[in-house]
């Protein structure tokens, strides 16, 4: 029987970044890192990939959005349908890990909500705290965007970080950057605290059999 590591994520830009993530940071690969294209997709197959008889660890990445405590209730409620026990009732700052329930097929199971399992975000909000520190040309890239004039700023408010950092990616030494790359490359810093606090959490699902949550 196979004992496969996998990873499922929100979209292209999660996959390509956490590929980035563990290749900077040498760790070894995952049998699959799966891309969903959405948090809607994502949770409708979760139920299913919990019950793989070969997979060992499986690890769920989405973002917060607007609701992080709405979002954590949702995932708690299908882990408890599953058979986890002991699930906490608030998700954990440094990312949930769960042990696999004796006598059953599931996984050791670990969930992180960007950006940080706490406060409301996304994906790019993350990537927001791995731009170097004391960076002026992103202090200089927050100044011009906040000042585009309303009848000429076309996204949503909601999308305001996505607008940040690919506006400051644009403005690299090469441009326009893809996320991952901009991590593999050195533009955004793989050695950043809260990206470790990110590795700490794969440490533990993936590759550390200590005791978890």
């Amino acid at each position: 029987m196979s004992h496969k590591r996998i990873l499922l994520v929100e979209g292209n830009d999660d996959e390509h970044v956490f590929k980035a993530i563990f290749g900077q940071h040498q760790l070894p690969p995952l049998d699959e890192i799966k891309a969903h294209g959405g948090y809607s997709s994502l949770i409708e197959a979760l139920p299913l990939r919990l019950v793989e008889s070969d997979v060992s660890a499986l690890g769920v990445v989405c973002d917060a959005d607007a609701e992080p405590v709405s979002r954590w209730e949702s995932i708690r409620y299908r882990l408890e349908k599953a058979g986890y026990a002991k699930v906490p009732q608030y998700l954990v700052a440094d990312g949930l890990v769960l042990a696999p329930p004796e006598n059953t097929i599931l996984p050791r199971f670990g969930l992180w909500i960007m950006p940080d399992n706490h406060i409301p975000g996304i994906l790019e909000h993350f990537l927001e705290l791995l731009v170097p520190a004391g960076n002026k040309l992103f202090a200089y890239t927050e100044q011009c965007v906040k000042n585009i004039p309303e009848a000429s700023k076309l996204f949503r408010e909601v999308d305001l970080p996505k607008a940040k950092i690919h506006t400051w990616l644009a403005w690299q030494k090469e441009p326009g950057r893809p996320l991952g790359q901009a991590l593999t490359k050195h533009v955004l810093c793989a050695g950043s605290p809260s990206c470790q606090k990110v590795v700490h959490w794969i440490q533990r699902l993936y590759f550390n059999a200590s005791p978890t949550n």
